[in-house]
């Protein structure tokens, strides 16, 4: 199972990010992508991630994420149909194929669908293990005795949620319960109390996983939990009646001697619970929705409030997911270009003319971008380290660059443009209103093409990109026009003559490196565009 959902997780990761944010519109759609996502994956782990990162970056609410976990618990039982259909006569052929396709084939996009094919093949080779090798026990006295000692509603529950519990994979707790039947070694009733207690195993897990992560993650596995726990201590009353139901619309195999009967008969039946159940549940709290989450964003606030001394978007968790993890450091990064763009707006006011008090809160907001950049690069190295397809590597190397380029222009403020604001307070040079005219058609126009780089990343703009990038021109005439300004001011007589001079032409060269940097984002972002039209290719760690 690991080794199919990683594989997909690679290949297909960014298509079910897509898939998932399309179809979050209504309850019922959400309840499908849920169950697709989960269903092809075979994780609701994978889904539950998707599901946090588009909670934490206010793609979707908490009531939409309601729906996705709804469906995620239907697409578990995908594994169960699939045994219970006996393709697992067919593993070997898979593990096969797989395999060869990972040995010659050298696109490494094929490569990566062949993995996953390879680990399902191995999913379903060892429940035919599993079934030949449970088989000779089914008449073993001993075992036949416990089983009919332990066949108890309660019982059952207990042991299919210690089973998940230690497994930590409800799929993999129902594909033993299906083989279990189909040597017939349980009953049906036994057998749906074990998948019921299969359903409340995760629920730990999913708490237990959420300690020190975004409140959004715990927010779904409260959700998880409650819909898991409460469907089952409905349920769990009615196993007979549920029982007689199923064995109604299961397919039945009169011709067959009694226990091969059974055996024949009761994979089919405990999967065919196992699905029914799940959507019977998800359509039980589809009318609760709403209130459903009204009580978990109360019991657990989500992040509200930007203390721009931590980082909100990175978190660990989002690696199990590169297609998520990009989107949360593209949203980290965003949160630091925000700070950056209120360095630039007030750095000139500042350095011409402010106080102490606002040179300090200049520079500690400078303190908030180098917090920022750290946690970032930490992140995207670790993000990098993972299987990734060509074009996730590209936004990787994108972003290190983007982070990098926006660091450098705090450090441009804090340590050149802050300096020279100490220096004219200390020595009290003024700054004339014909150059402060002149200072500020050229601030103006460096931070309208930083903010033009900034809206062009986020839409998609590449024309307002080579916009900024032939700006280059203006900045530069705005430029010598200042410098010639303050060339003619040094005949004039007046104090501090040199010390404004030198403070005067530091702000207008470090507002032309400034507007470098902002040209350098822009042809990072554009020189990205170029390699994505380079077919997918898988970068191993």
């Amino acid at each position: 199972m690991q080794q199919l959902t990683d594989s997909l997780k690679t290949v297909a990761g960014d298509r079910l990010k897509t898939f998932l944010a399309r179809l979050t519109t209504n309850r019922f759609t959400a309840i499908f992508a849920g169950a697709v996502i989960t269903g092809v994956v075979q994780s609701s782990s994978v889904t539950t991630v998707l599901v946090v990162g588009f909670i934490s970056a206010g793609l979707i609410s908490v009531q939409q994420s309601v729906g996705i976990i709804l469906g995620a618990n239907i697409g578990t039982s995908a594994t169960a149909q699939l045994i219970a259909f006996k393709v697992y006569e067919y593993g070997l052929v898979m593990v096969a194929c797989g395999f060869l396709g990972m040995l010659f084939v050298k696109l490494e996009q094929v490569k990566l669908w062949a993995a996953a094919l390879f680990g399902l093949g191995l999913i379903l080779f060892s429940m035919q293990l599993m079934s030949d090798a449970t088989g000779v026990f089914r008449n073993w006295p001993p075992l036949v005795d416990w089983l009919k000692s332990a066949n108890q509603i309660w019982i059952g529950v207990g042991f299919g949620f210690l089973i998940t519990a230690v497994v930590q994979s409800s799929s993999a707790t129902t594909s033993l319960v299906i083989v279990l039947a189909g040597q017939g070694m349980i009953s049906l009733d036994f057998g749906i109390a074990l998948i019921f207690g299969s359903n409340v195993g995760p629920c730990v897990t999913a708490l237990l996983s959420t300690v020190g992560r975004p409140a959004e993650a715990l927010q779904a596995a409260m959700i998880h939990v409650i819909v898991n726990f409460v469907g089952v201590l409905i349920w769990v009353w009615f196993v007979p009646q549920f029982a007689d139901f199923i064995r109604w619309i299961s397919p039945r195999s009169e011709h067959l001697d009694p226990l091969d009967r059974l055996a024949a008969e009761l994979p089919r039946q405990i999967a065919n619970a196992h699905t029914l159940f799940n959507v019977a549940n998800a359509l039980m709290f589809l009318s609760f929705i709403n209130p459903l989450a009204r009580v978990v964003s109360r019991l657990i606030p989500g992040t509200t409030a930007d203390d721009k001394s931590t980082v909100r978007f990175l978190n660990e968790m989002f690696l199990n997911q590169p297609s998520v993890a990009i989107d949360q450091a593209w949203l980290e990064i965003r949160r630091m270009a925000s700070y950056v763009h209120e360095l630039i707006e007030k750095s000139l006011t500042v350095v011409t003319s402010g106080t102490h008090h606002e040179i300090e809160a200049l520079e500690q907001l400078d303190q908030h971008v180098e917090d920022r950049h750290g946690p970032i690069v930490a992140f995207l190295s670790k993000a990098s380290q993972r299987n990734l397809v060509q074009t996730q590597t590209i936004e990787i190397r994108k972003m290190f660059g983007v982070a990098n380029y926006l660091e450098n222009i705090g450090d441009i403020i804090e340590n050149n443009l802050m300096a020279d604001a100490k220096k004219r307070r200390r020595l009290g040079v003024p700054i004339s209103p014909s150059t402060m005219e002149l200072l500020s058609q050229l601030h103006i126009q460096v931070l309208l093409d930083y903010d033009s780089v900034i809206h062009s990343i986020e839409n998609d703009r590449e024309d307002k990109l080579l916009i900024v990038i032939a700006n280059k021109q203006r900045i530069t005439s705005l430029a010598n026009d200042l410098t010639s300004h303050l060339a003619q001011r040094l005949i004039v007589k007046q104090q501090h003559q040199l010390a404004a001079f030198q403070i005067e032409s530091r702000v207008v060269e470090n507002l032309c490196r400034i507007h470098t940097l902002t040209r350098r984002i822009a042809k990072i972002w554009l020189n990205a565009k170029v390699d994505r039209d380079i077919p997918n290719q898988t970068v191993e760690p």
